[in-house]
């Protein structure tokens, strides 16, 4: 048994006895290391960072009343400091609330007691029955409220609306197709001081010094990346998609080339070409459509297509296409043309990642991608390219289109990476898949017509206006109403204009990370139908709202 043990100038006695008495375990002592006066949180700090990274077992604070030890260590996440009078509160404390730093008063503990105290304290094994753990993840949450309470004082008004946006991740069922959730880690990271440093230029190579910690974590991020998803390099630097994209662009070709791309309107992205985006105005960009009939890509066409063309990039993703895409025939066409094939699997990288779709790396000369949507890390850039691409992706990057990166969104992007390596996110990822099948069956059960006729991925289209001559506009802001949380889109063929747009997108990988299953996910696909049956219905959307809130009531935001 490994303790960590402090103590301030009133404690420091003390914890001599108690190091010299207990002979069961290897203590590390921080200090103090004598009777001078001495600030008790510097102690408290460190005993209280060594269990929160799992260095020891157990921590033990001594001082006057052990009060300021309390506070002090209970600052750190993952750390429970308990302060325990007798060998009573010190069981409790463990067994109840899983204490793991046991603080104490030498004002009122002797040698003697101190023994029997920290005896209890280590031996009494922490109760796991469903009531102790649910509150024992309650403190450890804190509402989320922990994460920037410190704002409630600096700035109240900032506070109010982060605590409203919380308030509605809690409450409503976000079905956002490029939404998700990210974990308290990754959030930490992008709320770091890391933020503090310019780093123009990558690791080794930076224009300002004192760059050592930024090129750690940035390191960790593009060797996580080309690990996680089979990368021969990785450009972590840009700060959204469009930048990736944006990058891609400016390493391979130049203004007025041609690059081959779904149209917006078919469900590709503003920068893969929109006359209103970058891309549009710089590239002469030649969209590819869907099948009417199938609303499914075409591949057969595209390879005509891309031969007539003769595009110097073919560029494949989507923002809006529920179906699988097939790289392999998609590589087949590039190398038929002779042209680059790009990837936008922003949408779909945690699929990806999870093993739940195939993957673009093995086949594309470049993927990028956005690190939030299905890979619920903070909203940034990613690109990968084969090694022969990494300098001139680099160059493009910085200085060709950045300066200073964003180096605790890195860090943030580093920790996501680190999360996609477990075991259980395979599970994730196909229960993405699973969940949205389930919510597009029940959709369409009830009569909706469904772009393709279905899914295979994170997303699916509902054909609101064909069905029953009502815009996307109007379904999205009914469901709204009702505290589910989609958007108007686009579909194929639309004949709507873009401002009210003929479908909704729906999108299962944000209440899947809140644990959702087939089960919740046929349920809430039922609700959608019972809005969009009757979207002027304000009691329906009463009725669901109620049901929607004591729905996410059992499956918390991480």
């Amino acid at each position: 048994m490994k303790i960590a043990i402090g103590a301030d100038h009133g404690g420091f006695e003390l914890k001599k006895n108690i190091i010299a008495s207990f002979a069961d375990a290897e203590f590390i002592d921080v200090g103090c290391t004598g009777p001078e006066a001495c600030d008790f949180p510097d102690y408290a700090d460190a005993v209280a960072e060594k269990v929160a990274l799992g260095e020891v077992d157990f921590g033990v604070l001594v001082c006057r009343t052990g009060m300021g030890m309390t506070m002090a260590a209970n600052r750190f996440q993952n750390v429970r400091a308990a302060l325990c009078l007798d060998a009573g509160t010190a069981e409790l404390a463990r067994q109840h609330n899983g204490a793991n730093v046991l603080c104490m008063g030498a004002d009122k503990t002797d040698a003697a007691q101190a023994a029997e105290i920290l005896t209890a304290f280590v031996s009494t094994s922490v109760d796991e029955a469903e009531r102790h753990v649910r509150r024992r993840a309650k403190i450890e949450r804190a509402r989320r409220l922990s994460d920037f309470s410190g704002l409630a004082h600096d700035d109240p008004e900032v506070y109010a609306a982060i605590k409203a946006q919380v308030t509605q991740e809690d409450t409503e069922i976000n079905l956002i197709a490029s939404e998700n959730t990210s974990s308290r880690a990754v959030r930490l990271a992008a709320g770091s001081v890391l933020m503090n440093k310019y780093a123009e230029g990558y690791p080794g190579k930076r224009w300002y010094s004192g760059c050592l910690p930024v090129d750690a974590a940035e390191e960790l991020a593009r060797k996580r990346a080309c690990e996680l998803f089979g990368a021969d390099h990785a450009n972590v630097q840009p700060h959204c998609g469009s930048s990736a994209n944006m990058a891609v662009y400016f390493a391979t070709i130049k203004p007025g080339d041609t690059i081959l791309s779904l149209s917006l309107d078919q469900g590709g992205h503003l920068s893969h070409g929109s006359p209103v985006n970058f891309s549009g105005k710089l590239y002469n960009i030649v969209p590819y459509t869907v099948d009417r009939a199938t609303e499914r890509i075409d591949y057969d066409a595209l390879e005509k297509q891309a031969l007539e063309v003769k595009p110097k990039i073919l560029l494949t993703g989507a923002s809006a296409y529920p179906r699988a895409l097939d790289f392999k025939r998609i590589r087949e066409i590039c190398d038929k043309v002779g042209c680059i094939m790009m990837v936008d699997m922003a949408h779909i990288a945690g699929l990806v990642a999870g093993g739940a779709h195939e993957s673009p790396v093995p086949y594309a000369d470049f993927v990028t991608s956005t690190t939030h949507k299905t890979l619920r890390g903070p909203r940034g850039g990613l690109v990968l390219c084969k090694e022969k691409w990494a300098k001139a992706i680099d160059s493009a990057v910085f200085p060709g289109m950045q300066g200073g990166p964003l180096e605790n969104i890195i860090a943030a992007k580093a920790v996501c990476f680190r999360e996609w390596m477990q075991p259980e996110m395979k599970d994730y990822a196909a229960q993405v898949v699973k969940n949205c099948k389930a919510m597009c069956k029940a959709v369409q059960d009830r009569g909706w017509r469904i772009v393709s006729g279905g899914t295979d991925n994170h997303l699916f289209l509902v054909d609101v206006k064909g069905t029953k001559g009502i815009t996307g506009k109007d379904a999205a802001a009914a469901l709204d109403a009702a505290g589910i949380v989609v958007n108007k889109n686009t579909i194929p063929y639309d004949t709507e204009s873009p401002f009210k747009c003929s479908g909704i997108r729906v999108g299962t990988a944000s209440i899947t990370t809140r644990g959702m299953k087939e089960a919740e996910a046929a349920l809430i696909g039922g609700w959608i139908a019972d809005i969009l049956d009757d979207i002027t219905n304000t009691a329906v959307q009463a009725e669901v709202k109620a049901k929607a809130a004591a729905l996410t009531a059992k499956f918390l935001v991480p």
